[in-house]
């Protein structure tokens, strides 16, 4: 059985107050996941929505489907873009310093753990889930901008 994980970021500023929602169906069961923070970047939100989801699966080797409007994520992962940074100790092709390496550190030894397949979804489209974790975010992100 294939557990689906969706999962979003929002902020205000960027970087600014920052919220993520995730959400986590499994045959029957259910989970709705938020955080957030009061200065943060989108993608550290986008990020820390797709760490948080995976963190929370009780076992190892998980079969996982993860839906993100998130290119950044999705491209990074299916393309090897984050792994290259991993092994060129964080910098990217053109030499810079790859942004996020501390939360891609912990993506990555998340998805040596699990199976995991990504599916990107454009965002404010109607996606059920997608905007279900797109609510978690912004109420977390409106949490911290007050």
């Amino acid at each position: 059985m294939i557990v689906e994980i969706f999962t979003d970021g929002a902020c205000s500023g960027n970087p600014g107050p920052g919220g993520w929602g995730a959400f986590l169906r499994f045959g029957e069961h259910k989970k709705e996941l938020s955080g957030g923070e009061a200065m943060t970047t989108n993608n550290r939100m986008e990020l820390t929505g797709v760490i948080e989801a995976l963190s929370a699966l009780n076992r190892p080797n998980c079969e996982v489907k993860l839906t993100t409007d998130s290119k950044y994520i999705v491209d990074s992962v299916t393309k090897g873009w984050a792994r290259s940074w991993r092994k060129n100790g964080w910098l990217k092709s053109d030499k810079k310093p790859a942004l996020n390496a501390d939360l891609w550190e912990k993506l990555l030894d998340l998805l040596d753990t699990h199976n995991v397949k990504f599916v990107w979804v454009k965002g404010h489209a109607g996606h059920p889930e997608n905007e279900l974790c797109d609510r978690l975010a912004v109420a977390q992100r409106n949490q911290f901008s007050k």
